[in-house]
Order: structure tokens, then sequence, then C-alpha cells
């Protein structure tokens, strides 16, 4: 922390006391020590612990980054137009050629949608770039779009700069054509030796003459080298993004992060760096955040040192019993990131399915209301623009952040006048042992949000336990309870009008300091669909909450399929051989948010011909009885994990379809190959597929076969199941008809 931070805080501290403003512990601001990471001693005791982690501290650059809150992520690149999540590094570099890419249409939604920054993924793992580096051949320079001189990364730039909206830029360091090249860097067993960043390319001079020295292998001073065009040529960067995904391994490569750092750090100093110190991967790619997300972390060694930082995903990061075993506590924040798609990346209009605005709302309200960053993925299609379906999305979610939050309905108290302003650097600091602050408002107002702030810039996280209550009826009544605040908590609970309201905190490591409150209110829109169909092929669409239905007293539901017009009206199960269908509930003033899904060949009459042993309950019947609630498991006695069907005539296929359902401690099918058969007996092998990073992203995946297969029987095998488990899970296996 600047220190002349710190002695200015401890004046206005001070001057609060000589005021006769709220009371804080001299001796707390006298020897009040605060650091970004604070290191254990030999001896100290579990209360000198806890102590200490309550002066753990953001860096200027975390906080800016929680204030950011909700950001943009753009996956791009050869997956666009293969259709894959993780590439093979063997790509032709023709492959990639929207045809109108537009970065302003890209801003302009995610600035619509509240976002504050773009990270985009110049490099994923397949190791083609979009931007035009002196290092290699490998990307867009090589690509029909603008005649290879195109640079996308250069267009998003000016377009961020145009629209207000920061830049951060993913930079894979797993590089699968440096891998599968060979004559590639990757692995390659280079020799570590001096080394000068950037390497001198003729022709090709950088305005910026900084410098660096770095003992290095083959592969590192490749990525330092692209390290510096895109923290020089495309600035200002603030964020750089490291996926510690890694495809495939060779050479016993290993990554240099201690000179990257440096290089970040002299060349993008207000920069922070995903995947290492200074933001953590919340856990999951599903958008779900812990019930307590903590920011003050341990770690047995000191961050700073650390070169390989491995993903934190066990539910509880930051209790005061995981804190007794640290020897170092680090201000550690978590981005919470998803994609509108299931998928990163673009595949079609009619089989990806699209979040509606209000699941994205709900994790957006959850992650920013949970103490964590909210990156949201929005991936363009082939012609380089954002489809409809996602832009409308993002103008509606931008809708729902602002008419909810736009407005703190208690900013008209004339009470605690500190908490109202909006500014983390003003605050109260309370009793430790009656923590209470209440609102006694001339109006009453209605909400059913409310939102807490701690000090997290000067004092850290203290809070444990919280609850606002409303007096209602002569006595006071919970509306919402948590457990720790950290930068920012949200709680949600039913409307309520009311004129007095009071916060309690219940459990605290420390005196809360409090920076703001404010109460607010969100306009609960109509219900989702639910659309299902059965084993016979009959779909059905219903509300989700039965007592909606009449709440509402809806007059219609309106359906359509596979994005046909016109629509229709729905009023009974029809049949539906294969396709997307997406519906809505139309009143006469409002729609309800559309729900879309994709339904495969129907099975009826399907019979599964030979399989693995399955495990007792979840038979291999439940991965094709058209229930997304049963799931079959096969056993980890297999040696082989192996589904085989009859699909009782013959069709021509043209994609296998497979719906995970994610368990603990059992697998999913990360790799596999597909027969086909005429007989039911003889088999031949038709494809293998790879659903890259199925294990974080266990949305439905879709293979098509590189031309149709005509057949009856189909008999599908796993290669390789995700996270090295034993078993194999699916929730509901199927195929496509080609067209």
């Amino acid at each position: 922390m600047n220190p002349f931070h710190l002695i200015y805080r401890i004046i206005i501290l001070v001057f609060i006391e000589i005021c006769g403003g709220i009371s804080l512990h001299a001796q707390e601001a006298k020897n009040a020590s605060f650091h970004n990471t604070i290191e254990i001693k030999k001896g100290d005791s579990e209360s000198v612990i806890i102590d200490k982690a309550t002066h753990v501290v953001p860096t200027h650059s975390q906080l800016e980054a929680l204030q950011d809150g909700f950001i943009g992520f753009i996956h791009f690149g050869p997956n666009t137009f293969t259709k894959r999540e993780w590439g093979t590094g063997k790509e032709d570099p023709g492959i990639f050629n929207p045809v109108s890419v537009d970065t302003d249409q890209w801003c302009r939604a995610m600035k619509d949608a509240g976002m504050k920054k773009v990270i985009f993924t110049a490099k994923h793992h397949d190791g083609y770039v979009l931007w035009q580096s002196r290092y290699t051949k490998h990307g867009i320079m090589s690509s029909p779009y603008q005649g290879g001189r195109g640079d996308i990364l250069k267009e998003l730039s000016k377009s961020c700069k145009k629209y207000g909206l920061k830049l951060g830029v993913y930079l894979s360091p797993a590089d699968l054509y440096q891998l599968e090249n060979p004559k590639g860097y990757y692995g390659n067993s280079s020799a570590y030796s001096t080394r000068i960043i950037p390497r001198p390319v003729m022709n090709r001079p950088f305005q910026n003459k900084t410098t660096f020295t770095f003992k290095v292998d083959d592969y590192n001073e490749y990525f330092l080298n692209q390290l510096f065009e895109l923290l020089t040529e495309y600035g200002p960067i603030s964020e750089v993004w490291f996926d510690g995904a890694n495809p495939k391994k060779k050479g016993n490569q290993k990554y240099a992060y201690q000179d990257w750092k440096k290089l970040i750090h002299t060349l993008a100093p207000s920069a922070v760096i995903f995947g290492k110190e200074d933001l953590r991967w919340v856990g999951n790619e599903a958008g779900d955040t812990r019930e307590t997300e903590w920011n003050v972390i341990p770690f047995q060694k000191n961050p700073d040192s650390i070169n390989m930082f491995s993903d934190l995903t066990e539910n509880d990061l930051g209790s005061r019993t995981k804190l007794y075993n640290a020897h170092f506590l680090h201000y550690y924040p978590a981005e919470v990131d998803t994609s509108i798609r299931d998928g990163w990346f673009y595949r079609d209009e009619t089989s990806q399915s699209v979040k509606s605005a209000e699941e994205v709302f709900n994790i957006y309200e959850s992650a920013v209301g949970g103490n964590a960053i909210f990156l949201l993925n929005v991936p363009p299609n082939r012609e380089g623009r954002f489809a409809k379906k996602d832009l409308k999305v993002l103008k509606k979610v931008g809708q729902f952040i602002e008419d909810t939050y736009r407005d703190n309905l208690l900013s008209g108290s004339e009470e605690h006048e500190r908490l109202l302003d909006d500014d983390l650097e003003t605050f109260e600091l309370l009793s430790q042992n009656d923590s209470t602050i209440e609102f006694s408002l001339k109006q009453p107002i209605m909400f059913n949000r409310f939102v807490i702030q701690e000090a997290v810039s000067s004092y850290g996280e203290r809070v444990e336990k919280h609850l606002v209550q409303g007096w209602i009826n002569g006595r006071w009544q919970d509306l919402g309870e948590g457990t720790n605040i950290g930068y920012k908590r949200i709680l949600r609970f039913s409307p309520v009008e009311l004129k007095k309201i009071r916060i309690k905190f219940l459990k605290v490591r420390n005196r809360p300091v409090i920076a703001t409150v404010g109460a607010f209110y969100y306009h609960q829109p109509m219900p989702q669909l639910s659309i299902t169909r059965d084993s016979d092929g009959l779909v059905h669409i219903s509300i989700n909450d039965s007592m909606a239905n009449r709440a509402l007293g809806f007059k219609k539901i309106i359906f359509g399929i596979n994005g046909e017009e016109p629509l229709r009206i729905y009023d009974g199960p029809f049949f539906l051989k294969q396709g997307s269908v997406e519906a809505f509930i139309r009143n006469e003033d409002e729609e309800s948010p559309g729900s879309g899904v994709y339904f495969g060949l129907f099975k009826k009459n399907w019979k599964v011909l030979s399989s693995s042993h399955s495990r007792k309950n979840h038979l291999v019947l439940n991965a094709i009885d058209a229930n997304s609630d049963s799931y079959w498991i096969s056993d980890e006695t297999n040696k082989e994990h192996y589904i085989a069907l009859d699909l009782a005539k013959e069709y021509k296929v043209g994609g296998f379809i497979y719906a995970p359902k994610k368990i603990m401690g059992e697998g999913l099918m990360e790799k596999g190959t597909i027969q086909s058969s005429r007989d039911g007996v003889h088999w031949d092998e038709i494809g293998s597929f790879h659903f890259g990073n199925i294990y974080n992203d266990p949305s439905k995946r879709i293979y098509r076969f590189r031309k149709p297969v005509m057949s009856r029987y189909f008999r599908i095998k796993a290669e390789k199941i995700a996270g090295d488990k034993k078993t194999v899970t699916a929730s509901e296996i199927g195929f496509s008809v080609a067209n």
C-alpha cells in the first residue's frame, strides 16, 4: 500500500475522532499495518492470525478490477469455423475467414449490458494468433481475412477506446501449433540461455524501446516476445488472462512466469494478471459462486515467489480454520466466468442454446453481489458479429442492471450519510460487540435487494455473518441473511414495504468498517418456460412455476420451430422428429423471456444392444429414456466403457449428441470413437470425437460426422474419461439426422 495513502487515512480517522464521529480505537489507528500479503509467523496465536487477516487489503489494480464488476470475454478464432471447443494446432490458417467483423458492434453491445472491460482471446490453445505478430505465420496474417493484413485485436482496441471500455488480452500458455509443428518451440528441449526481449525483426521495429534480458528457453522467449507485442502496441492493457488448461504436453515444458510477470509489471503496471496472484478462477465455468467467497486466502508459500498457481475448487477457501494453517495470507479475488452460449465458441443458431437475460442477471447478482467479478463470454459468429439472440440478451441484462441499481432507495435518509455517498473511502467504524446500523425513513419504501460494502481497500474483510431486518407489525423481522461481505454483498428476498430497516453484524473478525449500504427494487419479470420432449417425440411446454400461471393470468404461449416463421400458439403437445424449439409467454403488454431447446432424433423403440456394466440404480437405459433427470453411470470395474444402440430403423445420421451429467467423483466422456453397423454385429469406425474442456464446461456436446452415415446401429466407446476418473456418466445420448 502507498505509505502516503496510509498516512492520509490515519489523519482522516484522527479528524473523525476529534469531530465526534464514529469512534475508532486509537491503538488500531496507530498500529494499523495493511498489506496485500501478510506472513504468518511461527507462534502466532489464532487471534493474532485472524487480526492479521483483517489487515490484508487489495492492491489498487485489484480494487479497480472489483469495481469493474461485470466484464466481457470474446472467444474467436479457428474454432469458430471448425465448431470445436479446443483446436488441434493442425488447422489450416486459411480456415479463419469472417466476412464482416464488427468490433464496434461487440463493444456497443457490451457497453449496453453494463460491462466495463473486454478480454479477447488473442491466442487460444491452438496457437493461432489474431494480431499481426512478428514471431509466427500461424495466424491471421496467413488467412484470407483482409488479404492477410487484418488485425482484429487492433480493431477491438480502437473500438474499446471509442466506447469507453477497458481492454484485456487472453494469451494461452498452451500452444498446440508450437507443440505439433516439428520445428515448433513448445517442449523442444532447447537449452536455457540469455535472450533479449523483444527479439528484433527486420523492417518491424518497436516504437517502445524498452528491452529485457532473461535466461529462458525457446518457447518462453517466443511467449515473452508476443507478450511484448500485446502490451506495447494494443494498450493500455488492464488485464492479462492466463488459462490454466493444457490439452496436451510435451518435453516437460515449463513456464517462466516470474519473467512474464516482470515484463507485464514493467509494460502494463496497472494490469491485473488472471490465473496468478492477482485474480483467481472461481473453480467452475457454469457461473456458480460459493455461498462464502473470501478474498483473503491462505498460502503455504509467498504468492509473489510462486511460479505455478493451482486451481482452487474447494467450497471453503478462507474460513478461520483454513487461515490457521497458513504461512501467508493474500488478497486474491475470484472471477466467475461462464458463456452466454453452451460452449465458449460460436457453433450455430439451432443446437447451441443461449442463456436468457434472466439467467445472466441472476449470475450477475450472485457473482458481483458475492464478493467476486463476473466475466461473461459472448462469442462472435462466423461473420464476425454477435448473433441477434445474444444482442437481445445483453441489452435486456443492461436494462435489468440499470433499472434495479440506478436509484438507492435509502438516499433520502438523513442518517448515516457516509454510507450513502457511494464512496469506499468514507465509512463507519462500528463496535465489535454491538454492531448494528439502523435507518428510520420518512416514507416507506418497497425493496427486495439490499447491498452492503466493506471498506476493503482500507480495512480488509471483517464481517463473517450479517442480517438485514425490517420493522413489520411492531417487531423486527428477518428479511435476508448472509455470511461474509467483502467488496460487495447483495442480499435478495421477497418484496417488502416499510420505513425502518436495520443491519446486524452477527459475527465479525474485527470491528466492522462499512463503506456503503443501499436498498433497491428488482421488478420480477414473467417466468420462463420449460420445454421437454418425451420418448415418443411429443414436445411439452409448461411454466416452471405453477403459481406464476395464475398470478400472471397469461393469455397464450407462443412457440417456433427451427427459427422459422410464422410462430404458433401452443395448445398441447406436438410431435417433433428433431430440431430446435423456442417459446415464450405473450401478454397484452409484455413478453416473457424466451426459452430454447434443441432435440436430436426422437427415441421411441430405441434399444440397447450391449453396453459395459452399469452402476446400480443408474442403468444404461437411463441414457436413452428422454429424461434429463435420470442418468447412466458405468461401473468402475469395466475395462471398456461403451454403449451400442439399435435405433429401430435406418436413418441418414449426421451427428452424435452427448448430454453429460457431472457428478462429484464420476467422469465424463472427453474422447471417444463412434462405430456404425448394418447388422449390429460387425462394426466400422466412422469417427472419433474430442470434447475439449468438458470437465469444466459439462454442457451438451455435438460431434458432427465428416459425412452422413446411413445406418441403424451405432456404438459409442469412451477412450478417455475427463479428470482421469474410472466411470462414465451420461444424462442422454442421441443422434441428429442429416439434412
